[in-house]
């Protein structure tokens, strides 16, 4: 796992950005697994602007999200496909319904769980797989205590992400879904390159465990050290709980 301390999210978001500019230049066909939150907006405005001086293009790309909300209807703004409808696909020059997500909405969860991950399988997982974390060391909605060979499946909530995301339900905790479905742990570590991006104080804690702890359920993205290709790019203020 390699390490990047920059001065800014900016400037994370420009390195970051090199990362699957680098990617689609050899390959304009990728499939790029996609993160949401505060944390990956600045590489998808970055993105953008490249995509729109030309440099590079979506046109051939698939893409996986992480997650989704259960409970939430169609239209909800707060859903991750209309999150990502918003701040990527629709600014791009992605096909309509080239970027994937768990079906939130069917009447059996397992079995778009199961959906979900074949169809991942059959596009060969992810080349690049983008994440934040979480300030309790979750990667996707992966909360501490689940199992590190996971695969997509249905999720509960920890009480610590629910009120970490309530800022995007106008601070109502109780609006904040309490289920989701997830990709597992184990199929984000099929992705052949790992992308994590953490700004602030408040991940300091769990980039410290993520970089200096052992691998352990109690934080789910540790398993992140045991990935061949790993990038971990984070700014001061996250690596401030750092050992080395």
């Amino acid at each position: 796992m390699e390490l990047v301390i920059l001065d800014s999210a900016e400037d994370i978001a420009q390195r970051a950005a090199d990362v699957v500019e680098d990617l689609l230049r050899t390959k304009p066909d990728a499939v790029l697994g996609t993160a949401t939150g505060s944390s990956p907006l600045p590489l998808y405005d970055e993105l953008v602007r490249r995509y729109e001086a030309g440099r590079i293009s979506f046109k051939d790309v698939t893409g996986f999200m992480l997650d989704e909300y259960v409970g939430l209807p169609a239209d909800h703004p707060e859903r991750y496909s209309a999150f990502m409808e918003t701040h990527l696909r629709s600014r791009i020059d992605m096909a309509p319904g080239a970027l994937h997500g768990p079906d939130a909405l069917s009447d059996d969860l397992e079995a778009a769980c199961r959906d979900y991950e074949a169809q991942m399988a059959r596009a060969g997982y992810c080349d690049l797989q983008i994440l934040g974390i979480g300030t309790d060391g979750h990667i996707g909605f992966n909360e501490p205590g689940g199992a590190l060979d996971s695969v997509t499946h249905v999720g509960v909530l920890a009480e610590q992400t629910r009120r970490d995301n309530a800022r995007f339900f106008d601070g109502d905790l109780d609006a904040v879904p309490t289920h989701c479905l997830t990709q597992g742990l184990s199929t984000i570590m099929r992705a052949r390159r790992l992308l994590l991006i953490a700004t602030g104080e408040n991940k300091a804690q769990a980039v410290a465990h993520l970089v200096d702890g052992e691998v352990s359920a109690q934080w789910p993205a540790t398993v992140m050290q045991n990935h061949p290709d790993a990038l971990v790019l984070v700014d001061p203020q996250a690596a401030s709980l750092l050992r080395r």
